[in-house]
Formats: structure tokens, sequence, C-alpha cells
């Protein structure tokens, strides 16, 4: 079977041996490929749009490009967010757009082998299984395995589109 063939075919086993960005949301800890991760900045104070979605705080200033930031905590609905010294925003490359995602607090880059990634299950979760691309476990712990690209680029989120518009 090709790489492309392994990619596409969506049994977890294509995930297998990448590395995964761990990080926390509430008490849930999720990982997202590390090759989409550009950098990783303290948390630091945005410029509100007017009428955007609560979930997009707002958009900050990196280097010269204007970015939109958004609190995954708002957007999976885990409670009012707090911002303190573990607080960190993932700046995200997806599909050549860089984003701005603020989380609890990132823990450390794992690989994981085929035997520690199992398929999503189907279950009433924050957020959709769709984004979901299987469940990473580490000794003790489980990662939520997101597809931050599919996420970033939905509908709902309405960033990707509208950033390319």
């Amino acid at each position: 079977m090709s790489e492309l063939q392994q990619t596409t075919a969506g049994d977890g086993k294509d995930i297998a041996g990448r590395e995964f960005l761990a990080f926390t949301l509430g008490s849930e800890e999720y990982g997202i490929d590390i090759l989409k991760v550009q950098e990783i900045r303290g948390y630091e104070a945005v410029t509100r749009i007017a009428n955007a979605p609560e979930f997009i705080k707002g958009v900050i200033n990196l280097r010269g490009i204007i970015i939109p930031v958004v609190d995954m905590r708002i957007k999976f609905n885990l409670g009012t967010p707090v911002y303190d010294q573990f607080t960190v925003v993932i700046i995200l490359n997806i599909g050549g757009r860089i984003v701005g995602m603020v989380v609890d607090s990132v823990s450390d880059v794992t690989t994981l082998t085929p035997e520690q990634v199992k398929p999503a299950p189907e279950m009433g979760t924050a957020f959709s299984t769709d984004y979901m691309i299987g469940l990473g476990t580490i000794d003790e712990r489980m990662l939520i395995l997101v597809d931050i690209d599919k996420l970033m680029s939905s509908s709902e989120m309405g960033l990707i589109d509208k950033l390319a518009a």
C-alpha cells in the first residue's frame, strides 16, 4: 500500500509513527500532528473583532502577520476559560494559513506506534468524532487525536474559508 493510500485509509494505522503535540483542554488531553505546529507562545491579549463568533478570541500580530486566535475551550463548551501562566497559544499552519489556538497547557511531543493508536469510538463528546482520528494510549495516558486540518477548515469554524476568500 502506498503512503498516499495509507493516509487516506483512515484506519488509524496511517497516523502511527507520527509525532503528536499533547495539550490539555479542561481535564482531557489531546494530540495534534506536530507538523501542523509552527510555534508555541504564551497567551497574550488579543484584539477583539466585532461580530466574530465567541470562540474566536480575536487577532494578534505575529511578526507582521495578523492571525485569528480560536479559544478551543469556548469552542468545545468546556466551561469558562481561565488565562494563567500555563495558558498557551499554539500557532498552526493549516494549508498555508496561520491560525492561533488557545489551550490550557502543552505537555510534550510523543511518537505513537501502531499498537498505541485505537479507532475513535462513536460517542457524544464535546466535539464531533468527525474531527477525531483516533485515541493514542501511552501507559496510563490517553490522547484524543484531533484532525486539526479538518477541524480548523470546517464550516462551523468558518476560519480557513473566510481567510481564503
